[in-house]
């Protein structure tokens, strides 16, 4: 099982990260991860190259948003899905920007945006898929990915502006 962690624990790592902020929480849901990974390392079904790694990747996603749910019953966070309406921007380009500063862009998105952005275009999940998993509308969801991608487009501009040559 260390070989396991030795392998996977940094991937593991930067997915809890997409979602969780905080450094603490991030490794707390990384343990978590870990831990139901190793009990239940029995239930996985080998689909070719790449199985272990997805099916890692999709218990440390729901472990993350266990969290996040969790903290939003205490009342610690709010998922913002009542936000305002935002002006449309233009889609974002990221060919020129390094793939660290387009991480971090993201991880300072609003939580609520960050999460759907996140399981919207890194999942690949469908907006019904997760309005299910956060127990919103569907609607809902495409608006947070609308508002998260105008957020990401407005971030990236003010990048290249404070970074023009």
């Amino acid at each position: 099982m260390s070989l396991f962690y030795d392998l996977y624990a940094d991937f593991l790592a930067g997915v809890c990260s997409r979602y969780v902020t905080d450094a603490d929480d991030a490794k707390d849901v990384l343990q978590e991860s870990m831990v139901k990974i190793m009990y239940n390392i029995h239930r996985f079904d080998y689909r070719g190259e790449g199985s272990l790694r997805s099916w890692a990747a999709r218990i440390a996603v729901n472990e993350a948003l266990n969290l996040l749910r969790e903290r939003s019953k205490a009342g610690f966070t709010t998922l913002d899905f009542d936000a305002p309406d935002e002006e449309d921007e233009p889609e974002p380009d990221v060919a020129d920007v390094p793939p660290e500063v387009v991480h971090e862009l993201i991880r300072q998105l609003p939580e609520g945006y960050r999460t759907v952005f996140n399981l919207y275009v890194i999942e690949g999940r469908s907006h019904r898929e997760i309005g299910q998993m956060l127990g919103i509308g569907e609607s809902s969801s495409a608006s947070q990915f609308h508002r998260a991608k105008n957020r990401l487009a407005r971030a990236l501009k003010e990048y290249r502006k404070r970074h023009q040559d």
